[in-house]
Order: structure tokens, then C-alpha cells, then sequence
């Protein structure tokens, strides 16, 4: 009896095991003896779920699990890929020629695929149409030659709300326990943002608000492969809603409250999504609501903040716009071209220029040389406009600062004491290369994130100013 109690346990376990796996078949006749791979999404990061040799009929199986529910791709030896729907309990069976062109791929049984297969197809073409008539409807209004003619505007406009109902009667329509039906509203949230900022700016304020709603700690999120795009639409939309800079980054702070408020219970997400929205700010030079960003975090009680996101962040309360840097002694080896021995600085606060930039970097940090080299052809314009460059390197070696600086026209110092520089930590410098501009009071007047954002400041502020005089 223990023999059969033990036998029973192991069928049901095996039984288990078995209807937790899922399976997608295909037949691509041209993949024949390559390899297909089946890869998931989480969060920011992909996954690879499955692979297999697709034989010589072109036949290929692949399997995923319950965890691997949301979407995923089918990729081809030569990087083609397919978007398919992981639905738990449904085999998904598709046949044609290749990856390559989706519109040849046919789905034959797999019901979630077919409905997110019809609306892509059915989708774009809507918002083709949409767009053609909003174009006719501007002329019917601001051409005089047809704006007296009532009849074709209504016409109009009831083709729009025809189209625009037809799309939502789809979605709505769709079984709340499929994952089809929460992934086709926010992909089409997602990539409708551009459309609206150029074309239906009427639209702003409700897309800004769907953005606002969205649940950033749901499970379906991190598994849609969404998630990057959703932040990046989101601000995208309120950059180029046609509002001032100022109201831009009114409405960026209004968001990114949301976004704390909608995290704040879940420390992973919370670190790993404030952290992305964070260089997503910096690198669109949006430093206001980057730095605004900051604060917010480090304000932040319910979480422990990530260690290395915490460091970079710390920067922004230590070394804000308004802030005085610190003042530091050029010590160790310091090489000023442009100073005779009498009148060579001794401190950063002996430099008498209107504006100072000072650059951290290194000569093993290729993205420092090419800044620097950068900077030595534009410093000549710079020092016109009253603008020093003070260069500091956290190079180990003298002979490689040597070699490094000896063809640069500006000031360069190094202490050798690298990341444990007291310099290094005055300035709460966490990455290379990190440039600050300051006045002539070393008051912090910007943190260009490149030198070409710091060219461009003298272009526009200095040399712009000068023409107006």
C-alpha cells in the first residue's frame, strides 16, 4: 500500500508539473535546421524562456510555465523576432515563411494571440484614418473657402467618434481574465502619445491622466515588456505638449509625485523604477525635475533606498544649482599652460574668471578622453566668453596624467588618490566623466551632463548675450 501511496504522490506531482508548462508550435519552413529561442519579459530586462532546433520540415515546439505569463517574443537565428501573448492554458500554433514579416505569420489556434492579432492589425489603421480626418476637419475650419460649409463638419465629426467607438467597444469587449485585455489599453496609451502631442492636443489631458493611473507595482507591468516604454511616453508626452518650460516641468513634478506615491510600498520596484526615471531626466537634460526627482527619493521613509542609487543622488541635495562647490588646494601636480609661474593658482578660488567649469574624469575612462579632447577644441571659444576649465583626474599613475593632459591648454590637477580623493568626495563625484559650471563666486549655476550641453549654454547664454549688448 506505501508502494502505491508513493507512486500516486509522484503521478500527482508529475501531473503537476506537466499542466504547469505551456507549449507555442510552429512551422516556418525557412527556419528549418536553425534555432528558435522563446524570450520573456521582466521589467526593465529580458529572459530567455525556452529553445529548440527547428527541424526539417520547419517544425519547432517550444514550452514556457505559468511564471512566464504576459508577453514574449520568438526570435530566429537571424534576429527576427515575433510578439506573442504567454497565455497560461493556451497553446498557441502559428505557421508561415519567416519571422521577418509578421503580417505572413498566420495564428491558427490560440485565442488571446488572435484577439492582440487583430487589434494590431485593425489599430493602426484607425488612427491612419483618425488622422486623415482630423487633417480635413482643421481645413474645414480654418479655410475660408470651406469653413461656411456646417453639413461636412458634423459628417465629419461623427466619422471620428464612429472610429473612436468601434475602438473602445473592441477593447471593452475583451474578457477582464484575459491578459490581452489590461496590455491593449496601455499599449495603445503608450504609442498613441506621439500622435496626441502632434496632432490631437485635446487628448493631453486624459492621456496624462491615464499615464498618471498606471500601476507600476502590477505584476502584468513588469511582464509586457512595456515598462521602459511606458515611462519614456509618459514624460515624452508632457515635454512636447506645446506647454512653457516651466509648465513642463510642473506637470513632470505632478507625475513623478504619482509615481512615489504608487511605489512607495514596494522597495524593488521602487529602486529600480525611480532609479531608470532618474537617467531618463538627466539624459534628456531635464535637470529641474531630475533633481527634483532626487530629493524626493532620499526624503523618502518607507523605503530603503538602493546603496549605489542613493550615492548618485546624494549629489543632488550636496551639489544643487545654487549651492556653493567647495573650494579645493591644487596641491599635487598641477599643469596651467595658460599661467606664468607668478600668477599660477593655488586654489580654485585663486581662478578669476566669470565662470569655471570643473571636470572630473580619467585617462582610462574613454568617455572622459573624448570629452576632454572635446573640451581642448572649443576652450579657446570658451575663455573669450570668460569661461576657465579646471580638469581633475582621478588617474593612480603620474606618467599616465602625464600623457593624459600634456597636449590640454587648460588647468589639470591630480592627487592620485582616485574614487578616495577628498575632492573626489567634496563633490560627491559617483560616476566619470561629471562637469559642473560655476560663477565667479563658485555659486553652482549648471550640471551639463556632456560638453556639447556645455557649449551649447555659452552659444546661448554668453555669446548670444554678447550680440544683444
Amino acid at each position: 500500500m506505501k508502494v502505491f501511496a508513493l507512486l500516486n504522490i509522484i503521478l500527482v506531482g508529475f501531473s503537476a508539473v506537466a499542466c504547469s508548462q505551456n507549449s507555442i508550435t510552429g512551422t516556418f519552413p525557412d527556419l528549418a535546421g536553425g534555432y528558435v529561442k522563446l524570450v520573456g519579459f521582466d521589467g526593465f530586462n529580458t529572459y530567455p524562456v525556452d529553445s529548440v532546433r527547428v527541424n526539417a520540415k520547419g517544425n519547432f515546439r517550444l514550452s514556457f510555465g505559468n511564471n512566464d505569463y504576459g508577453m514574449g517574443y520568438l526570435e530566429a537565428e537571424d534576429g527576427n523576432s515575433f510578439i506573442v501573448i504567454l497565455a497560461a492554458g493556451e497553446d498557441l500554433k502559428i505557421e508561415g515563411e519567416t519571422l521577418a514579416f509578421a503580417e505572413t505569420v498566420v495564428i491558427t489556434s490560440g485565442k488571446q494571440n488572435r484577439l492582440f492579432e487583430k487589434y494590431a492589425k485593425e489599430h493602426p489603421r484607425r488612427e491612419q484614418a483618425l488622422s486623415a480626418w482630423d487633417f480635413l476637419e482643421d481645413i474645414y475650419h480654418r479655410d475660408s473657402l470651406f469653413a461656411g460649409h456646417e453639413e461636412p463638419k458634423k459628417a465629419i465629426e461623427a466619422e471620428k467618434q464612429r472610429i473612436k467607438e468601434e475602438d473602445k467597444v473592441f477593447l471593452e469587449g475583451l474578457d477582464s481574465e484575459y491578459y490581452v485585455s489590461w496590455y491593449l489599453p496601455v499599449r495603445k496609451l503608450v504609442s498613441s502619445a506621439q500622435t496626441i502631442a502632434q496632432y490631437r492636443s485635446e487628448e493631453i489631458p486624459a492621456a496624462l491622466s491615464a499615464f498618471r493611473n498606471i500601476d507600476y507595482t502590477d505584476p502584468r507591468l513588469y511582464k509586457s515588456g512595456l515598462l521602459r516604454e511606458t515611462l519614456e511616453a509618459h514624460f515624452w508626452l508632457i515635454e512636447n505638449s506645446g506647454r512653457s518650460l516651466d509648465s513642463v516641468f510642473i506637470e513632470m513634478n505632478i507625475s513623478i509625485d504619482h509615481l512615489i506615491e504608487n511605489l512607495s510600498a514596494n522597495e524593488k520596484k521602487f529602486n529600480e523604477i525611480t532609479g531608470y526615471l532618474f537617467e531618463l531626466l538627466e539624459s534628456r537634460s531635464l535637470f529641474t525635475s531630475s533633481e527634483y526627482l532626487a530629493l524626493k527619493i532620499l526624503n523618502e521613509t518607507s523605503c530603503t533606498i538602493n546603496s549605489d542609487l542613493a550615492a548618485q543622488l546624494e549629489s543632488y541635495r550636496a551639489m544643487k544649482k545654487g549651492n556653493i562647490a567647495p573650494d579645493f588646494g591644487f596641491k599635487d601636480d598641477c599643469f596651467a599652460p595658460r599661467y606664468g609661474p607668478a600668477d599660477s593658482p593655488g586654489k580654485l578660488s585663486d581662478i578669476k574668471s566669470k565662470y569655471t567649469v570643473v571636470v572630473f574624469g580619467a585617462g582610462w575612462c574613454p568617455m572622459c578622453t573624448e570629452e576632454l579632447s572635446k573640451i581642448a577644441r572649443v576652450y579657446e571659444k570658451w575663455t573669450k566668453f570668460g569661461v576657465e576649465v579646471v580638469f581633475f583626474s582621478l588617474d593612480e599613475d603620474k606618467q599616465s596624467f602625464k600623457n593624459l593632459t600634456a597636449a590640454y591648454p587648460f588647468v589639470s590637477i591630480c592627487d592620485y588618490k582616485k574614487w578616495e580623493s577628498p575632492v573626489v568626495k567634496e563633490y560627491h563625484v559617483f560616476a566619470i566623466p561629471t562637469i559642473y559650471l560655476l560663477d565667479d563666486k563658485r555659486e553652482i549655476l549648471l550640471r551639463p551632463n556632456s560638453v556639447s550641453q556645455m557649449d551649447a549654454w555659452v552659444d546661448w547664454y554668453l555669446e548670444q548675450g554678447n550680440r544683444l549688448q
